[in-house]
């Protein structure tokens, strides 16, 4: 069972009036500060634009403003001035409801330490993602089956994460981000806990989702880990720049 990516089955047949899609992801001047006794300034005023199928790694070290970035990327926090589309939906200052339902339904995330239910199955860790992206009850488990097949863990699927390995826990964790078909899968530090073939695989996964048409951004330090991505930016002291 192959499962479906953005892109392919849901597009609309072209017509006379059909147009581009919308970038999956574009900021315009969009910046972060936080306020306190003195102003910081985590993320200087940005454009970035990453069409759809785009596969893009975002490098710095520790604070470089990486995690700034990826929680205005993902919904997670709000600019203090400029303004995010996803998929051409303005969210800066959208009402929290919507930006709660943009985030469930078109962004998948991976993080470092996996984030898993310890006490439920992979397959309903798996399921649970369909249930908050609003994945109608008498498809969620077919999908669910897919995607852990997709990653290589279908039999798996009655295993507790506990009982895996830190690879295995990490391909679930790509499974539950990629269940509902989001627009793009938001990656951070997605081989900071794992071995070097475990590390391996999971970027191969990457590179396959990438060819199904995926959306990927890959937050990370390693350039090791941000050399497989088509597309690279770096972070320094809260100021990106294109990489050549």
């Amino acid at each position: 069972m192959t499962l479906l990516l953005p892109g392919a089955a849901d597009a609309p047949a072209d017509g006379p009036e059909a147009g581009p899609p919308p970038p999956v992801l574009e900021l315009r001047g969009v910046h972060r500060e936080f306020r306190g006794a003195a102003t910081v300034t985590a993320l200087q005023p940005t454009d970035l634009v990453l069409e759809s199928g785009g596969y893009l790694a975002v490098v710095g070290p520790s604070g470089s403003g990486k995690s700034t970035l990826l929680n205005l990327l993902g919904l997670l926090d709000r600019p203090s001035g400029g303004e995010y589309l996803l998929d051409g939906v303005p969210t800066a200052r959208a009402r929290e409801r919507v930006r709660t339902a943009l985030r469930a339904e078109r962004i998948g995330f991976v993080f470092q330490a996996f984030h898993l239910l310890p006490q439920r199955t992979v397959l309903e860790n798996v399921l649970l993602a369909t249930t908050y992206a609003g994945v109608p009850r008498a498809q969620r488990r077919e999908l669910a089956l897919a995607a852990l097949a997709r990653v290589g863990l279908g039999h798996r699927t009655h295993f507790l994460p506990t009982t895996l390995s830190g690879g295995e826990r990490q391909r679930v964790a790509v499974a539950r981000a990629v269940v509902a078909r989001p627009a793009v899968l938001l990656a951070d530090e997605p081989t900071g806990n794992l071995d070097s073939h475990s590390s391996a695989a999971v970027l191969e996964l990457f590179d396959e989702l990438h060819a199904d048409g995926l959306t990927l951004v890959v937050i990370t330090h390693d350039h090791a880990v941000a050399a497989r991505a088509q597309r690279r930016v770096s972070i320094t002291d809260g100021v990106l720049r294109e990489d050549a």
